[in-house]
Parts: C-alpha cells; sequence; structure tokens
C-alpha cells in the first residue's frame, strides 16, 4: 500500500466521523486498525441515540461520502437501525445503538488499535 493511499483512507474515515458527529452521533471513535489486521485500515465507531437516530446518520455518512465520490461498497443493518455498518473497503463505518455497542464492544475487541484524535471542528460539532 502507498504512503498516498494510507493518506486516502485516513482522510476517509475522517471525514466519515465528521459526518457523523454532523448528525450528533455520540462516542465517535476512530481505530487505527493498520499492524492489527488487514481486514481494514480503520474503523469509526459512533452511537446514536434510537434506532430511527443511528439509521439517520448511517445514511448521512453514506449519502454524503457517495456525493463526495466516495460510495459504500457494501451496507448491512440499515432497516433495522441497531447496528449500522458501512463498508467503504479501507475504511469500516459502524453507528450502533448504545446498547448494542455496549454489548459488542468493539473498542475493547480491538484493543490493539490505536485511536486516533478526532479533529478539532469535529469534536465542537457535537
Amino acid at each position: 500500500m502507498t504512503k498516498s493511499s494510507v493518506s486516502q483512507s485516513e482522510a476517509l474515515a475522517r471525514r466519515a466521523a465528521a459526518l457523523a458527529t454532523e448528525l450528533k452521533a455520540s462516542d465517535v471513535v476512530i481505530l487505527d486498525l493498520r499492524g492489527v489486521t488487514d481486514m481494514a485500515d480503520f474503523f469509526v465507531i459512533a452511537s446514536g441515540t434510537s434506532d430511527t437516530h443511528v439509521r439517520s446518520v448511517a445514511q448521512h455518512v453514506m449519502d454524503e461520502m457517495k456525493q463526495e465520490g466516495m460510495p459504500v461498497h457494501q451496507s448491512e443493518g440499515l432497516t433495522q437501525g441497531r447496528w449500522a455498518l458501512l463498508d467503504f473497503v479501507d475504511c469500516v463505518v459502524h453507528v450502533f445503538h448504545p446498547t448494542l455497542r455496549q454489548f459488542y464492544q468493539l473498542e475493547r475487541l480491538w484493543s490493539d488499535a490505536v485511536p486516533l484524535a478526532m479533529e478539532p471542528a469535529a469534536q465542537g460539532a457535537r
């Protein structure tokens, strides 16, 4: 993988996280999985407040990324709204209902991954 593609995957993850915060997703975390797994470079993990909010946040991320030329390759769980997964290949976005996030504890499961600091503008959007 080239350095430019790595920076593109990080930019994608940071953009997805910022989009999630635009719709008031909470506890948004970016995990750097490089060196931990080959499955993806980054996870973005966020929580919605309800099934409807989870769906709305995931749909917003998906729609905006598509408009910006980064369409989702695979999505799961949008209709149920308990755990939406958006696979952008190098970055996977997880939007959870709080109870499921607590149950699956992806941050603990991927504790070898390095959490990235959120951009100040994204933090202010909360």
